[in-house]
C-alpha cells in the first residue's frame, strides 16, 4: 500500500488516506478499540455489511454530478474491489459492496485521482449534498441551485465543526417549488426565491424519516443567498453542542427541536452568530465543478432514425424534457432497484460521449439524468439505452419505485426489498398500464422501518417486518403505509401505517389499493385527496382479507429472492456510529485535537483552531468524568456536570473562573486571531489539568 501514498496532489487528501491506512493497522493489532474504530471508518465512507468480514464503500457524489470520466472510474473500481455493480442511491450516491477492508485507502486513492471521494460519506456528519437532478436546465426554476449546493459541500467537507456530531446532518436544495429534492424530509432543505430582483432560499429545518418521521419547520420564508452558508454553520454547531449524543434513536434534530421547542433552537442560532467564521459568503454562481464548460457539451450528431414506435414515443413522453436552453433536453434513466453493472456503465460512456454532455446527474429515485441531449440525438440516445435495457418508460411515474438494498447486504434489514420492487412493478406495468403515465404517486419500499427507501414519506410505501402464524413460526411481511408524499414547497406528508401483510401478499396489496382507487375515485382526484376522503380505517378494513393469517401457505414462510425458511437476522445499524466511553482513548484523542488545533491557528485558520480547542475542552472533561461514571447526553450537559462534580467540589480549579464561562466563550467573541491564542492556551492548560489529574488518579 505504498504506492498511493505519493501519487495524489492534494495534501489534505493524502493525510486523511494515509490516516486510513494507519488506523486500519492499529485496529488490527488491537490499539484501536473496536468501536471507535467504527467511528472512523464511517467518517471515511467504509460502512459495515450484512456479511461478515466485507465492507460498504460509499462514494460521495455532491448534488449526483459525475462526468464520464468520473464515472468510468467508478465502474473500474467496482471491478477491481468490489463485485463490478454500481448502487445507485437515494441520496444521490454511488455504493459498492463487499470490499475488503485493507484494501478501503488505495481504492479511495484511485477515486481521489478524479476528485472523487469518500470523506464524510457515512457517519455523524454532514451526508452528502443532494439536490435536483434537472437543476440548471429545468424550464420552472427561478436560477440554477447547483452552485449553492456545490459550495456547501465543499464549505463544510472537513469543516471542524462537523466531524463528530451526535447523528448525520442531511441538506436538499431544491430547484423549483414542486420540491423534487424532498426538502421537508431533510435536516435543512432550501427552495430558491427571488425578492425584490435578489436571489435568496425559503429555508426548512428539522425533518427527517426514520422510525419516527417529522416533517420540517419553516425557518426563514426568504434568506438572502449569501446567508445560507452562515446559517448553516451556527445551526450546525448548536447541534454539536446540545444534540444527543448517548442515545443514538433520538440524536437527529428533529428531537433537539422536540426537546426545546422550535423558537429556542432558532434562539441558540442566533446567539452563535458572532461566533462565525463568516458572516456572508459570497457563492459564485459563474464558474465552479457544477458548470456545463463548451468542452463538455455535444460536439457529435447521432445518423441514426429509430421508428416512432409507441414505445418510442411512450418513452420520450415520460422519460424527456425540453431544457431552457433552447434545442437540448434533459434525458431520465430507469435504472432497477438502482444497480447497474461496471460493464454496461463503460459501454454506455463509450457509446454517449459527445452526443451528451460530459455530466451525469444521479436522482434521488435511483437513476440517472442525461443532459443536453441535442434534439436530434434523442433517436440515438433511447436505442443505446434499448440495447443495453435501460429504454423503460416512466421514470418518474408510480411504476419506478424506490428501495433500498434491504436484507441483500444491509444489517439492519428484516425483509427483502429488492426481489419484491420488480414483482410490484410488473403489477403496474401488466395490470395499470395508463398509469405509467402518473407522476403524482410514488410507491416506495424499505427493508426496515429506518427509511432508507423513504417509505415513511410515499402515496404507497412498506417495509420490511415479521409476523408470527399460529404455529409460532414466523414469516416474512411488509408494513403497509398510504397517504404521504410531496405537498410542495417545503410541505411534505407522512404517511399513515395501515396494515401489516405477508410479504408474499405485497403484489395483491398493490392490486386492491389500486383497483379500488381506479373504481372510486372522483373525476381528476389525486390519490392522497382520495385517500383523506376514505380515511385510513377504510383502507384497513379493505385490506384486511389480504392480511389474513388463516390461509397462509408454506410459500408465505419463504422471503422473495430466498430459497430457505425465514428467520430474522438484525444485526447492528452503523448509520450514525456508536460512543465509546474509555476515558483513556478519549484523552488521547484530546492531545490529537490539541495537535489539529494548533495546526489550524499556524495556518492562519483562526475560527477552526478555536473550535477545535473547544472539541479539546469537550472531550477532556468528558474523560474525566467518565472516570467517574457521570454520563452526560449532550456537550452542554457535559460541560454543567463538569462544573457541578469537578469546580464546585474544588477537586480542580479554573482560576476563579466557571467551566461555563471558561468553554462558552466560544460563542461570545468574533473569531479573531487575539481571540484564538488565548482560548487555544486556555485549552492547552485545561488539557494539563485533565492529564495529571488522571495520572494521580492512576497512581494512586
Amino acid at each position: 500500500m505504498q504506492s498511493f501514498r505519493t501519487e495524489l496532489e492534494n495534501p489534505l487528501v493524502e493525510k486523511d488516506i494515509i490516516d486510513l491506512a494507519r488506523k486500519i493497522e492499529l485496529f488490527r493489532e488491537g490499539k484501536i478499540h473496536e468501536e471507535k474504530f467504527r467511528s472512523l471508518r464511517l467518517a471515511r465512507g467504509v460502512y459495515g455489511q450484512r456479511q461478515q468480514g466485507v465492507q460498504m464503500v460509499r462514494i460521495k457524489l455532491p448534488y449526483g454530478k459525475m462526468t464520464f470520466k468520473q464515472w468510468k472510474r467508478i465502474a473500474d473500481i467496482s471491478n477491481e474491489y468490489s463485485t463490478g455493480n454500481l448502487h445507485l442511491t437515494t441520496r444521490q450516491d454511488v455504493q459498492i459492496h463487499f470490499v475488503s477492508l485493507d484494501r478501503t485507502p488505495e481504492l479511495w486513492s484511485k477515486l481521489e485521482q478524479d476528485d472523487i471521494t469518500l470523506r464524510e460519506a457515512c457517519g455523524n456528519t454532514v451526508r452528502n449534498v443532494t439536490a435536483s437532478p434537472s437543476a440548471g436546465i429545468d424550464p420552472n426554476e427561478p436560477f440554477d441551485i447547483a452552485p449553492y449546493a456545490d459550495a456547501t459541500f465543499r464549505y463544510f467537507l472537513r469543516n471542524p465543526i462537523c466531524q463528530e456530531m451526535g447523528r448525520k446532518f442531511k441538506i436538499a436544495f431544491s430547484n423549483t417549488d414542486e420540491d423534487t429534492a424532498l426538502t421537508y424530509m431533510h435536516d435543512m432543505g432550501f427552495i430558491p426565491k427571488i425578492q425584490d430582483g435578489k436571489r435568496g432560499f425559503k429555508v426548512v429545518l428539522g425533518g427527517g424519516l426514520g422510525a419516527q418521521p417529522m416533517m420540517a419547520k419553516i425557518a426563514h420564508e426568504f434568506l438572502a443567498e449569501n446567508e445560507i452558508i452562515p446559517y448553516l454553520e451556527a445551526t450546525l454547531r448548536v447541534f454539536d453542542r446540545h444534540g444527543e449524543r448517548n442515545s443514538r434513536h433520538k440524536a437527529r434534530i428533529k428531537f433537539l427541536i422536540q426537546k426545546i421547542g422550535f423558537e429556542a433552537l432558532v434562539q441558540l442560532i442566533n446567539d452563535e452568530q458572532k461566533a462565525l467564521k463568516s458572516k456572508s459568503v459570497v457563492i459564485d454562481t459563474e464558474t465552479g465543478k457544477w458548470a456545463v464548460t463548451p468542452e463538455e457539451m455535444p460536439s457529435k450528431t447521432a445518423d441514426v432514425s429509430v421508428e416512432h414506435t409507441p414505445a418510442y414515443e411512450l418513452w420520450k413522453a415520460t422519460n424527456t424534457f425540453e431544457q431552457k436552453q433552447q434545442g437540448f433536453y434533459g434525458v431520465y434513466v430507469r435504472i432497477l432497484n438502482g444497480n447497474i453493472h461496471s460493464t454496461t456503465s463503460r459501454s454506455l460512456i463509450e457509446q454517449l460521449d459527445g452526443y451528451i454532455a460530459d455530466d451525469v446527474r444521479v436522482t434521488i429515485n435511483q437513476g440517472l439524468m442525461l443532459k443536453f441531449v441535442p434534439e436530434a440525438n434523442l433517436p440515438y440516445v433511447y436505442s443505446v439505452l434499448e440495447a443495453h435495457g435501460l429504454a423503460a418508460a416512466g421514470a418518474n411515474s408510480m411504476a419506478n419505485i424506490t428501495a433500498c438494498p434491504g436484507t441483500d447486504t444491509c444489517n439492519l434489514a428484516i425483509s427483502d426489498s429488492t426481489n419484491i420492487t420488480s414483482k410490484l412493478e410488473s403489477v403496474i406495468t401488466e395490470d395499470f398500464p395508463e398509469l405509467i403515465h402518473n407522476n403524482e404517486i410514488k410507491i416506495k419500499i424499505s427493508g426496515c422501518m429506518n427509511s432508507c427507501g423513504q417509505h415513511g414519506m410515499a402515496n404507497i410505501g412498506f417495509h420490511g417486518s415479521s409476523l408470527k402464524a399460529a404455529d409460532k413460526r414466523v414469516l416474512p411481511a411488509l408494513q403497509v403505509l398510504l397517504g404521504g408524499g410531496t405537498v410542495g414547497d417545503g410541505i411534505g406528508r407522512v404517511a399513515d401505517k395501515v396494515i401489516k401483510v405477508p410479504s408474499k401478499r405485497g403484489p395483491e396489496v398493490l392490486r386492491v389499493v389500486l383497483n379500488n382507487y381506479e373504481e372510486n375515485a372522483n373525476e381528476g382526484e389525486y390519490f392522497n385527496d382520495y385517500y383523506d376522503r376514505q380515511g385510513e380505517k377504510y383502507f384497513y378494513t379493505l385490506l384486511k382479507p389480504v392480511a389474513d393469517l388463516t390461509t397462509l401457505k408454506d410459500d408465505d414462510f419463504i422471503d422473495w429472492g430466498a430459497s430457505e425458511q425465514f428467520q430474522t437476522e438484525i444485526g447492528v445499524g452503523e448509520c450514525a456510529s456508536v460512543i465509546i466511553d474509555l476515558v483513556a482513548t478519549l484523552l488521547l484523542e484530546s492531545e490529537e485535537k490539541f495537535d489539529w488545533t494548533k495546526a489550524a491557528y499556524e495556518e492562519n485558520r483562526f475560527a477552526d483552531a478555536i473550535y477545535h480547542a473547544y472539541s479539546v475542552f469537550v472531550s477532556a472533561a468528558k474523560a474525566l468524568l467518565l472516570d467517574k461514571s457521570v454520563s452526560a447526553s449532550t456537550q452542554s450537559g457535559v460541560i454543567d456536570k463538569f462544573q457541578e462534580n469537578f469546580v464546585i467540589t474544588g477537586e480542580i480549579s479554573l482560576s476563579g473562573k466557571t467551566f461555563q464561562e471558561l468553554v462558552l466563550q466560544i460563542n461570545k467573541n468574533e473569531p479573531s486571531e487575539e481571540f484564538a491564542k488565548s482560548y487555544i492556551e486556555e485549552a492547552q492548560a485545561f488539557l494539563g489539568l485533565a492529564r495529571a489529574y488522571r495520572e494521580e488518579l492512576v497512581n494512586a
